[in-house]
This record gives structure tokens, sequence and C-alpha cells, in this order.
């Protein structure tokens, strides 16, 4: 885990100029600082091919805040970069020529590089993306393959929320042909057929926030949240059914996409019909994650950002050092013949578990389960986020059945494993106390339909009925005939 200290990014985009400040590991970035600014330059684009002097004006003004901020800031790396609207504008050299005054190293992005910086960033979210994906702004669309950790083919449209806006108000069908031509150019369409289309822009988001509200979801995180394809029609029926003032009652769908929110959702629908994808998914992570992913060498990029991100957070707040990756290889023993998939949740929650101690400890266990589901966490599912939960939940000693949430979010198998993680973390700690060289000591192992626990030589006496009882729990959860503990 590297951790290369505060890295900045300014976007211009076509509605919106923001500043982004990231901290954390490389691999696994989190917002230390978020600022937005709604500027509107694409707007003056759409209309007269030349940014608008009011939206310039606007743009100007923040993006001095932005340059003091960033001046004092103490940032080891600032990237600002410029994209369709500024990009398309016949004034936007211009434009750029004043933002660089500011003493702010403004770049331009090409279409070629703002397509490959949105794969990079649903990449860096979900590693194991396999599929197309759109990322919708104010002045473009692009549209980009992405397999096994890589960005292939792109292309970028002039098919932005603002653009689609004015088709849609030229007639009923204009915005089917300018899709179906858009699509029919690319000759890895046929590739894509079958697979996820990866979401990325706040109106995407805005679409997703409705699916999530109409669907009753329990969980309001919109990282990789997915819906199948065949539920945006209805998604459309109800917004045309559904005044204003009810939009605005959808919990998480900002006012400030509203206008919007009808366009985004026509064009969904005739990316749907054309490139026939299985589901949509939506990316939390975008161009800006995706600059950053860019920088990283090969190395880096192969890391799971769940587990960097996890020992980012047990590094600054473990009880012992070396405990948590002690429990790592504890559990190990025991449940080492799990797929890669749960294997990452599995380690994941031995980081983070080693972090309890801070919680008050009548909340525990619902801490565990809070900062599971409602962490920051990088490339996990509502489903993964559960089976975290439950471990966590359980291992911090929370009895019962568990949260109710989590059985609507993964299924009693996946809950049923993550039970036993649980109950596993709560035996190495009447074992070890935290003490790491004393549980690498102690074996753990299934005998003949059992379970066998050994101590150490010479720690007999840390066997009591506290751990007997702990360690025929987890032999329960197993499956297991019961336990035996040596000493």
């Amino acid at each position: 885990m590297s951790v290369p200290g505060r890295q900045a990014i300014i976007d211009i985009g076509s509605n919106s100029i923001r500043l982004v400040v990231f901290g954390g590991a490389v691999r696994a970035p989190v917002v230390l600082y978020n600022e937005k600014l709604m500027a509107g330059l694409g707007r003056g684009v759409v209309a007269s091919g030349r940014l608008d002097p009011g939206a310039v004006k606007v743009a100007l003004a923040g993006l001095a805040r932005f340059a003091k901020l960033t001046g004092a800031m103490e940032l080891a790396s600032l990237d600002i970069v410029a994209t369709a609207a500024v990009r398309e504008a016949a004034n936007g050299a211009e434009f750029l020529d004043r933002v660089r005054a500011l003493g702010l190293p403004a770049r331009l992005l090409d279409g070629a590089g703002e397509a490959q910086a949105a794969g990079y960033g649903v990449i860096a979210g979900m590693p194991g993306a396999d599929g197309v994906v759109a990322d919708l702004g104010g002045g473009s669309l692009e549209l980009v393959r992405v397999e096994g950790g890589e960005v292939h083919e792109s292309a970028s449209f002039p098919l932005g929320a603002m653009r689609v806006a004015s088709l849609r108000a030229r007639g009923t069908g204009k915005l089917k042909r300018a899709v179906a031509e858009a699509v029919r150019s690319l000759p890895w369409r046929g590739a894509v057929a079958g697979k996820p289309l990866y979401l990325v822009g706040g109106s995407w988001r805005a679409l997703a926030r409705l699916h999530m509200h109409l669907a009753q979801f329990p969980l309001p995180v919109i990282a990789n949240y997915s819906f199948p394809a065949g539920e945006v029609a209805r998604m459309r029926r109800s917004l045309a059914a559904t005044g204003l003032a009810s939009l605005k009652a959808v919990p998480g769908l900002k006012a400030s996409r509203l206008p919007q929110i009808g366009d985004a959702g026509a064009l969904l629908a005739e990316l749907i019909e054309t490139l026939k994808p299985d589901s949509c998914v939506v990316s939390a992570f975008g161009l800006r994650e995706g600059l950053l992913f860019g920088r990283l060498d090969a190395a880096e990029r192969a890391r799971d950002p769940l587990i960097e991100g996890a020992r980012f957070m047990a590094a600054a707040q473990q009880q012992v050092p070396g405990y948590s990756d002690a429990l790592c290889g504890w559990l190990h023993q025991l449940f080492g013949d799990e797929p890669r998939e749960l294997t990452r949740l599995r380690n994941a929650v031995c980081l983070l578990r080693g972090t309890g101690w801070s919680s008050n400890p009548e909340f525990r266990a619902l801490g565990g389960e809070e900062m599971a589901l409602h962490g920051n966490w990088v490339g996990v599912t509502a489903a993964d986020r559960a089976t975290m939960a439950m471990a966590l939940y359980v291992g911090m000693g929370g009895g019962g059945e568990g949260p109710a949430i989590l059985g609507r979010l993964a299924p009693p198998d996946l809950l049923g494993r993550a039970r036993a993680w649980g109950l596993a973390m709560r035996l190495a700690q009447r074992i070890a106390g935290g003490a790491p060289a004393l549980l690498a000591a102690t074996q753990l192992a299934r005998d003949d339909g059992a379970l066998l626990v050994t101590l150490p030589p010479g720690h007999a006496a840390l066997l009591d009925q506290t751990l007997e009882r702990r360690a025929g729990r987890l032999a329960m959860a197993l499956g297991l005939s019961g336990a035996t503990v040596l000493a």
C-alpha cells in the first residue's frame, strides 16, 4: 500500500466545474474535499458554438477561488482538465488562456482522452468490468469498451445531456436516429451485446436514484448499483407520470439534475435498444478517478482496491500492529478453499476487525455493521457489503440473527458463511487477546468432520469454558459435529 499525499483535480466540464482533492491509498482514493460550481459553459456552445460570456465570467470567478484554495493546500499534484464544451467552442482556446493566467496550468482533453479516463475510472472502481462504459456529460457522450482491466476501443459523440434536449425538441425520432447512427459506427458493438452497460455521470446517477426509490432498495449506496436493462422503460413511465414535487422527494436525487433526468432516460433507452446490454451498473468513479488510475504502474493497478482501502484504515486505527494480518492468516487455515471473491471479503473484514477497539463497547457490533454497509469501499456490491457487515457484526460481539437489512441484500448461504467468519474472529480474540504471535502459533483445522483447535505448547492455561463455547459455536455454524481444543 502506498500513500502519495493529497492529489487534486479541477474538472472543467460542460455543466459544472469541480475541484476534488483525493487522499488515502493510491489504489483506493477517498475524497477529502469536493466543491462544485454550476457554470453551464456548454449552454452557449450548443446555441452558438461559443462559450457564453456570462458563463465564462462565472467560471473564471470560481476558478480564481480554486486557484487560491489549491495554492494553500500543499498538494502532491494538481491536474486541471477541460472537456467537451471548451474543446468544441470557437473561443475555447481563449478561455483556456484566461484560466492559465490565474495560475492554473489547464490542459484540453480530446475525445479519446476523455473516453480513456472514463474507462479507467470504471476499471478503478470495478476491476472486473467487462462491457461498455457510457460517460454522459453535458456536451458529449463517450462510449468505451472495457475488458480484462484494460480500456479498448472508444468513441466520442456530440450527445451530451444538453444536446439530447435539443434533439428531442426538434421532433420525434431525432434522438433515435442520432443514437442509431452513432452505434452503427462502432465495429465492436457486437462484442458488448449481453454485457453490462456501465453508467458514468451525474444524470445517470439521478436515474439510478429513481430506480432505487421505485425498487425500495434498502441501501442508499449508489456505487455499483445495478438493475436489469429492461427496467428502463418502467422508469421512463414513472418519470412521465411523476410531478416535479414528487421527484424532489426522492432521496438522493439532486434538484439540479431534475431538468435533465427525462433526457437522460430517453438517451439510455436508445442506448439499450442499440447496444443490447443485459444490465445497467452505476459507477461512482469517473473521469477524475480515471485520471488518477492512469498514472499508476501495472503493479499498483493490479492491487485490490477493497484490500488497499481496508489496510489504509487499519494502519491508522489498529489496536495492535500486525494483529489484522495474523487474523487473516489464521482464518485462512479454515477457509482457505474459498474462491477469490470470498477470500477478498474475508481478508477485508479481518483487517477492519482490528479497528473496533475505538468504538463504544455497547455499540461495537452495530459500528462494525455500519462500517461495512456505509463505508467508502471500492470494488464491492451491495451483497458484498452485507457479507462484510454480517462478519463484522458477529465478530464484534453481535448476537441473534443479525440486522434484518442484511437478508434483503445478500443470500442466506453467503450470510451464513460470513457469520462463520465472525465466530472465528471471536474465537481468535479469546485465544490470543490481540497478540499476533500467539494467534499465529495456534492451529485451526477441520478433522474428521469436527473442528480442531490446537493451542501452542505450554499454553494450556488459555483453555476455559468461554473458549470451548466459542469453538463449539463456530463448529455448529460450519455444520461440523463438534469442536475439540487441544492444549
